[in-house]
């Protein structure tokens, strides 16, 4: 077997080589033994580390004494290697610089074979990005971020540089009990929440908690997302899908199957119809799940952006012990922080703790931190805040320009957060998205939002059980854009509409 070893490139004035050395690291495989064998071989390690660019042109190799030291065979032998790569043209050596890495001229790349033109439409990258999933990413509080992240950084306690405890850190959950308490009118102790890498493994989560529990059915929203239906299909349940109407989802159809315990709801702003649930059937779901003992999974993925209207409160604070609250920076911030959170009911802590501790849905402890700092010291709320007004001066840009330019476009779901739906006349929703992408927008129909199957196969039920069928209309993320692109993309917009 080959032997690996990695030397290290010393301080001046400081001993090199072996485990205590303060070199640079090099890996080269070297076969067991001695002779002109190593020395074949080092040459060869080494002239193929410059070839496939692992060595970079300039880049300094260790010394001759350290690298023999290292690699547990004779100097005279690393300084033959080194000498034939020099006459070669592969190495340089100079007196004072050391062995260094030849700069060379490397070969382009072959190009790449010529796409046809059909094809070439296709995979062209969209001028502006339309699809909802994402706020404005460049509006990201940069500069605050980074001075929450220093304070984070100087107060933080030994223990938060290490493994921690599988529910997260006590500071950040100590802060969000107070923030939804106050923004959400989530009733929660912070033993009670859950910090985890985002809503979807939140989800996923969950979602093997109740299949190990022997729960094997969860309703859903028939309009949705299927990276949510598919987290829940790799866990072992089976979807049921709610039709969905301008009240929300109708949740009085929850008593149609006996073994349903569970049910996924986005009941502040749903996603993508873009309504609050009903009031009373608010009070049906916390009803139906305190009488069959069931769970009710809140996703409230842009609850902080309302606009025309009061906030409408959690549907946890109703019923704490038979709602899970879901919430997320990936809309209020970023989704590269991968933070989110659930509020938890006292009885799924210790299985929900347990599958968490099996080491795969550990979150960032240091972010983690960090967002503490961020909404203790009142930057969170004041960025709300301004995106708030940022993202309203938009949506009243977009239902002016359609005013103007679309009027057979209708414009709802806009009371709060990030998208709109625009309804079309009947019939041209594919025809639209079809234009748009000639016009370099990336939009997509609501029909690519509503339920299917495994087969991808709509449900025709469901739909015709919805009043007035599925209608013809664009989700449109006016949210996701960076300010300086919001014209041009309503432009192409308005182009593209009928």
């Amino acid at each position: 077997m080959a032997d690996s070893w990695a030397t290290r490139r010393g301080e001046p004035g400081q001993r090199t080589g072996g485990p205590g050395g303060l070199g640079t690291d090099l890996h080269l495989d070297l076969p067991p033994g001695g002779g002109t064998g190593v020395r074949v071989a080092l040459i060869r390690a080494l002239r193929d580390a410059v070839r496939t660019g692992r060595l970079a042109p300039g880049a300094r190799l260790p010394s001759s004494r350290s690298l023999a030291t290292d690699l547990g065979i004779a100097r005279n032998t690393v300084a033959d290697a080194y000498g034939e790569l020099v006459a070669e043209g592969w190495l340089t050596a100079r007196q004072g610089s050391g062995t260094r890495v030849a700069e060379r001229v490397v070969p382009p790349e072959p190009a790449p074979p010529r796409t046809p033109p059909a094809a070439a439409v296709a995979a062209t990258r969209p001028t502006y990005d339309l699809r909802p999933g994402q706020p404005d990413v460049s509006a990201f509080p940069r500069t605050a971020w980074l001075s929450a992240a220093r304070r984070a950084l100087i107060a933080a306690p030994n223990d938060a540089f290490g493994y921690g405890h599988p529910a997260g850190r006590p500071e950040l959950r100590r802060v969000l009990a107070d923030y939804l308490a106050r923004a959400r009118g989530v009733r929660a102790a912070p033993e009670r929440i859950v910090v985890c890498a985002g809503f979807v493994q939140g989800l996923a989560l969950l979602s093997r908690v109740r299949e190990k529990a022997g729960h094997r059915e969860m309703a859903v929203e028939s309009y949705g997302l299927d990276v949510h239906w598919n987290v829940m299909r790799g866990a072992g349940l089976r979807i049921v899908p709610l039709p969905v109407d301008q009240r929300g989802a109708r949740t009085a159809e929850l008593d149609r199957s006996a073994a349903l315990r569970t049910v996924l709801l986005t009941p502040a702003h749903q996603f993508p119809i873009g309504v609050p649930l009903d009031p009373d059937r608010r009070a049906a779901v916390v009803d139906w799940a305190s009488r069959v003992g069931g769970l009710v999974l809140e996703d409230d993925y842009d609850g902080e952006f309302r606009y025309d209207r009061q906030p409408v409160g959690a549907l946890q604070g109703l019923d704490p012990e038979h709602v899970v609250y879901l919430g997320t920076a990936s809309k209020s911030l970023a989704p590269a922080l991968r933070l989110a959170w659930m509020v938890v009911p006292d009885h799924l802590m210790d299985d929900l703790l347990a599958l968490k501790r099996t080491g795969e849905w550990e979150s960032g402890r240091l972010d983690q931190l960090t967002l503490a700092e961020f909404i203790d010291s009142g930057a969170y709320d004041r960025h709300v805040r301004g995106m708030r007004m940022r993202y309203r001066r938009r949506r009243d840009r977009l239902v002016a320009a359609l005013a103007e330019r679309a009027p057979r476009v209708r414009v709802t779901g806009i009371a709060a957060g990030l998208h709109a739906v625009l309804q079309l006349p009947p019939g041209t929703e594919q025809s639209v998205v079809r234009g748009a992408a000639w016009q370099g927008l990336a939009l997509d129909g609501l029909s690519r939002y509503h339920y299917r199957d495994e087969q991808g196969q709509k449900r025709q039920q469901e739909r015709q059980q919805e009043p007035g069928g599925q209608p013809d209309a664009l989700v449109f993320a006016y949210g996701t854009p960076p300010d300086h692109a919001f014209t041009g993309a309503l432009e192409a917009l308005c182009r593209a509409l009928p």
